[in-house]
């Protein structure tokens, strides 16, 4: 027999056991078979084992995700330089340009560079809302450039990032470039919907136990 008109059967007591016992069970390699059924959770199990073994340090000995803890390090000057570009139509560049020289611009939402650039250094003090394992920190300074840029046209975007602390600000850095992308596109899809962000990544960064980085010279892309 089916249940009356209006009401919901309930769960089998099998099922309702099984759900509550995902509920409590805690996330780790150990059990993400059990939570992801079949191949699929074999196989995100045995590659969290494997990054644990690997030494990538927020996973534990597991393989289950963890915030690092770095209250015995001490506390270092650091910087971390991070770049991104964001490459548009020529016409839609010469309206940001008109705009940084003062002239008259047809973009709807006005200050495209402007508010990019304190969308991107927000973004930065807002890192460990948005990157789940990230430390929050003490920033010191944030620099965010934002400059016209050709072959292809575009915007070249470049967060310098320096703080006091026990981890490095590197993501802070690439959050702050990938933000400032994001919010030129909003500023201008309104004329150009295919704009492109490429190219984000980490420049360079000082400070920590390990030292300094200096990323290669990028190679030049084929447009």
């Amino acid at each position: 027999m089916g249940s009356p008109p209006g009401r919901q059967s309930s769960p089998p007591a099998l099922v309702r056991g099984a759900a509550a016992k995902r509920r409590a069970m805690p996330i780790s390699a150990a059990n993400l078979i059990e939570l992801v059924p079949g191949e699929f959770g074999r196989f995100i199990a045995s590659k969290g084992v494997h990054q644990a073994r690997m030494g990538l340090t927020h996973f534990d000995g597991a393989g289950a995700p963890r915030m690092v803890d770095v209250g015995a390090k001490p506390e270092t000057d650091r910087v971390a330089v991070a770049a991104a570009r964001i490459e548009m139509q020529p016409e839609t560049l010469a309206m940001i340009r008109a705009q940084l020289d003062g002239r008259e611009s047809s973009l709807p939402k006005g200050d495209v560079v402007g508010v990019a650039r304190v969308a991107g250094i927000m973004a930065a003090k807002r890192t460990p809302d948005l990157i789940p394992l990230c430390h929050p920190l003490p920033l010191s300074g944030i620099d965010l450039a934002i400059d016209p840029a050709e072959d292809p046209p575009g915007l070249a975007i470049e967060a310098t990032v320096r703080t006091t602390a026990r981890t490095g600000v590197e993501m802070e850095a690439l959050t702050a470039v990938t933000v400032a992308a994001l919010t030129v596109y909003d500023m201008c899809k309104a004329v150009d919907r295919a704009m492109t962000v490429r190219d984000v990544r980490l420049i360079q960064k000082s400070g920590g136990a390990s030292g300094d980085f200096q990323a290669a010279e990028q190679p030049v892309r084929e447009s």
